[in-house]
């Protein structure tokens, strides 16, 4: 059977590693194993910015997937973007075999409160089970409780659930059956 791989870059901390994967093993329905790894994201750097353009680093994580049908989630703790928004919590390829989120800006000292390690797990979670869902063609839903409805802000995050509405649960259901 094909797995998630979680893979850490630039990240100071593995402690949420082991509840991360249980999540998501539980939320998709795959096995997952977690590796931290070496890997260069100056690439990705935009200095105007000082920020990691994400979709040149899913390019870059592309090679860290061990068959056809495995899928990729790297976690870190960089700032991300895309040229279209300020930030991105995460991004995926769509239908296709990676994703990455953030952590840069799910932690509450971002905002000036004080540091909260349930809630950037509860993020962490949300955030990778959403980024997953895409990489299965799952598109957003206008759910707002799924972990598949579009969070612009930290707080929208916050308001939805982890779990996969039913409609999204059945279209992830039927993408599994096609990578079987």
């Amino acid at each position: 059977m094909p797995v998630i791989k979680i893979v850490f870059f630039h990240f100071d901390s593995i402690e949420y590693s082991q509840a991360l994967a249980d999540a998501i093993q539980r939320m998709v329905g795959w096995p997952v194993v977690v590796e931290p790894i070496e890997f260069d994201h100056s690439y990705a750097y935009h200095p105007e910015r000082h920020q990691y353009h994400s979709s040149q680093i899913l390019l870059g994580i592309k090679n860290l997937i061990p068959t056809d049908q495995d899928k990729v989630l790297a976690v870190t703790d960089l700032d991300l973007f895309i040229p279209i928004l300020t930030f991105v919590f995460g991004e995926a390829q769509l239908d296709g075999p990676t994703a990455v989120i953030s952590t840069f800006r799910l932690r509450p000292e971002y905002y000036g409160l004080p540091k909260n390690s349930e809630l950037v797990l509860d993020r962490m979670i949300k955030e990778s089970v959403h980024e997953i869902g895409h990489t299965f063609g799952l598109v957003h839903c206008w759910n707002s409780g799924c972990v598949l409805n579009v969070s612009t802000y930290v707080e929208e995050i916050d308001l939805k659930n982890a779990e996969f509405c039913p409609d999204c649960k059945k279209q992830l259901d039927q993408a599994h059956l096609k990578l079987k």
